[in-house]
């Protein structure tokens, strides 16, 4: 198996002995209810499950002093009376006779769950734990936190397996101030955190949390804080900020490892965060994710206090490390204005400590903590009448989300090749099903008619069709992307001999057209032309990658040059190809590398798996025969939800890709929003 499920049944004993609004949302029912989900679903039924083990004090001792844990273990044997009165000498904590057992066990997950990951036993994994961990400081409990279990396990990774490179990726709606204040001055350790901010006015109240707090020492430019300073941000806001911001950093750091403080009070209907991203939102989240550190994602819940919210984000974050697509996110892709402020502000911040962020103009901005808060109403206090009011409105607003939120059906097939002429060589995972069905040889020699009806400007693809082999390839292809299109396939994998290739996109992008695709992404790289008579009419978005120049042809057809080096093609993929991609919300995407297509495997690979995510694993990925078995079979598994080989060491990208990339964003960001860097004037 390759996803790894950690939980104990005893993390369920502790909780709140008296009255405490503030404390009361941090309730065993957390984890119930969101195991219980994925019983429902099938989805624990198809992890590694693995019971969970007490951290020892030793591992605990990489991260808090030995006084804070000779005082957690002297709870066990306290009054009632005894553990309110400590409970109210920190921020927002209750403790439990049951409180040292539950949080040794929380963080003797995260270790386990590392330990498998990095030992090979599985790919990656999500430790259901509680009580939380990101708030913990080295001698204090803090929001519900008792141990910081992300901490411990990156320390863990570093002493026990040798690591150099660690990225924690925390989309709490909460700041995880434990984790900073431990690596802040750690290089070795790459911090990010989005969290509800106000301008300082929302807990923890820190200016350290905000995006001028960078790191101290050696690690400055290692702790990256991106604040929302308004409530309401939605998966455009979230998807932007990882487009934007952490994945151009976390490919300059290039990890070992990503840890997730998968906290999902940053979701819907959460009364803590009183944010809009649906739970779709946190599958395209882990899915971008995987494609760093191999695909070695280790994730570890944090907060998340609306049952139904948390039980369905958790089961999207679960279904995304098992590789199953991620369902298409709902309503158009527009960041917020705030959003983009706060964006820009982490950019500017940054700028100098990442070659990746100095491809833009980053003139220094106000910091969101120095504008104005008045007029804002403070947020309400946990467990306060005002929460509980924001509490029941959520719950009626989420309700019809959630009735219509229905998992895609998985493809009985995720993925499908039709490479006969390679087959012999490839080695593939053994539940890639090898095709033999092919359209019936009628359609396809009338789609050949087609092009040849078409004019003189078709008339030599007609004739690269009228082969025996360019034939049977294209009903191949024309039976992988119906199978695509009618739910049978998730993603698929095609050849076509080369002097054909144009020809097959030209008519694979009609046929998907004419089989009711609303909305068909083509990224063609190399020597394929896009068919002039093709109707710019919004439901087809044209990627042409092999001009001279950088030109914006219309808002549906984009052509520019091949980046030449990893800088620029990282540019090139995250700043401009992803956000086109999540602002069409594609139904399919034909991803073809024709003839001189100029590639590395690697890069296509990455290309590929990005696609996947916006696209909700509906890839078409089309070679020509002449490729290399080592690129088919490296497409194949990536399109099968295995992460892409690592791209080597990080260079900057060339004056003249930036340039271009500038001149594009330019054109198009005032038309696709998902382009924005920063609020418009």
């Amino acid at each position: 198996m390759r996803t790894a499920l950690v939980y104990h049944e005893d993390m369920m004993a502790t909780r709140l002995l008296w009255d405490d609004p503030e404390c009361e949302i941090e309730c065993p029912e957390r984890l119930t209810t969101a195991l219980g989900r994925l019983q429902q679903r099938g989805l624990e039924q198809r992890c590694l499950r693995l019971t969970a083990r007490e951290a020892s004090e030793t591992e605990l001792g990489l991260v808090h002093s030995p006084e804070y844990v000779a005082l957690l273990r002297g709870t066990q044997a306290l009054s009632t009376e005894e553990l309110q009165a400590l409970s109210g000498q920190f921020d927002a904590v209750y403790f439990h006779p049951s409180t040292f057992h539950c949080a040794r066990l929380a963080a003797g997950a995260g270790l386990q769950l590392v330990d498998a990951v990095l030992t090979g036993a599985v790919h990656n994994g999500l430790a259901l734990v509680r009580p939380p961990g990101h708030h913990s400081q080295r001698a204090a409990a803090n929001g519900f936190c008792m141990f910081n279990n992300v901490a411990i396990a990156a320390k863990h990774a570093q002493q026990e397996h040798g690591l150099h490179r660690i990225l924690i990726v925390d989309w709490d709606i909460h700041h995880g101030q434990g984790i900073q204040y431990i690596f802040e001055d750690d290089p070795s350790v790459l911090y990010f955190s989005w969290h509800r901010y106000e301008h300082g006015r929302f807990w923890p109240y820190l200016p350290e949390s905000d995006a001028d707090a960078v790191g101290q020492g050696r690690g400055r430019g290692f702790t990256v804080n991106l604040p929302w300073n308004q409530v309401g941000m939605g998966n455009a806001d979230y998807v932007a900020a990882f487009l934007h911001v952490l994945l151009p950093l976390a490919f300059e750091f290039d990890p070992e490892l990503v840890l997730v403080s998968a906290g999902f009070d940053s979701a819907i209907g959460d009364p803590e965060g009183q944010m809009q991203a649906t739970p779709e939102c946190f599958a395209h989240l882990t899915q971008l994710l995987q494609v760093l550190a191999g695909g070695r994602v280790c994730a570890m819940l944090e907060g998340g206090y609306h049952l139904e919210s948390l039980s369905e984000s958790v089961c999207m974050t679960v279904q995304a490390l098992l590789g199953d697509p991620a369902p298409p996110l709902p309503g158009p892709m527009v960041p917020v204005h705030s959003a983009l402020e706060s964006i820009r502000s982490v950019r500017a911040a940054h700028a100098p400590h990442w070659m990746s962020l100095q491809q833009q103009d980053s003139a220094p901005v106000l910091s969101p903590s120095t504008c104005s808060p008045e007029g804002r109403a403070s947020p309400p206090l946990p467990g306060g009448p005002e929460f509980k009011a924001a509490a029941a409105q959520a719950t009626v607003a989420l309700s019809p989300l959630l009735d219509q939120l229905h998992l895609c059906p998985t493809p009985p097939v995720r993925t499908a090749v039709a490479l006969t002429p390679l087959d012999t060589a490839l080695v593939l995972p053994p539940d890639v099903l090898h095709q033999e069905a092919s359209s019936p040889k009628e359609e396809t020699q009338a789609w050949a008619s087609v092009l040849g009806f078409l004019g003189l400007a078709h008339h030599r693809l007609h004739k690269a069709l009228a082969k025996d082999e360019a034939v049977t390839a294209l009903g191949e292809i024309l039976c992988l992307l119906d199978g695509i299109l009618d739910g049978q396939v998730s993603s698929g994998l095609a050849a076509t001999p080369a002097p054909a290739a144009a020809a097959a996109v030209d008519v694979a992008t009609r046929h998907g057209l004419s089989r009711g695709a609303q909305r068909l992404l083509c990224v063609a790289v190399g020597q394929l032309d896009r068919p002039s008579d093709l109707a710019d009419d919004g439901r087809t978005l044209w990627l042409s990658i092999r001009g001279k120049e950088a030109a914006a042809l219309s808002m549906f057809h984009v052509s520019m040059p091949l980046p030449g080096t990893i800088g620029g093609f990282l540019n090139f993929a995250l700043a401009l190809v992803l956000p086109l991609a999540y602002g069409f919300q594609p139904d399919v995407v034909l991803l073809a590398l024709g003839p001189a297509h100029g590639l590395w495997d690697s890069q296509a690979a990455l290309l590929a798996a990005l696609l996947r995510v916006p696209a909700g694993g509906r890839v078409l990925a089309l070679l020509v025969e002449e490729s290399t078995p080592q690129l088919a079979g490296v497409l194949a598994r990536v399109l099968h939800g295995e992460a892409p080989p690592s791209l080597g060491p990080f260079c900057v990208a060339s004056p003249g890709d930036k340039q271009a990339l500038m001149h594009l964003r330019r054109q198009l960001e005032s038309q696709w929003k998902m382009l924005q860097v920063a609020a418009p004037a």
